[in-house]
């Protein structure tokens, strides 16, 4: 299994948390299934997961670092 390195800053990470919980609220609130609301579920479930892992794969695939170590 490779291992990522982190390269997901601080700030990043909360502005992806907040984005992703904007979304999930948005759609809970809705309460209506459609493709742009499938979309914008696994777009929120991307955001949240690269922002609690610290890993973007496509930070990865762009050489993009938001750490203070990048």
């Amino acid at each position: 299994m490779e291992s990522f390195e982190q390269n997901v800053g601080t700030i990043d990470r909360v502005v992806r948390v907040g984005i992703a919980v904007i979304i999930l609220l948005f759609l809970v609130m809705r309460g209506k299934i459609s493709f742009i609301t499938a979309i914008s579920l696994v777009a929120g479930g991307m955001l949240l997961s690269s922002a609690t892992s610290g890993v973007c794969p496509l930070y990865t695939q762009l050489g993009i670092f938001t750490t203070k170590n990048g």
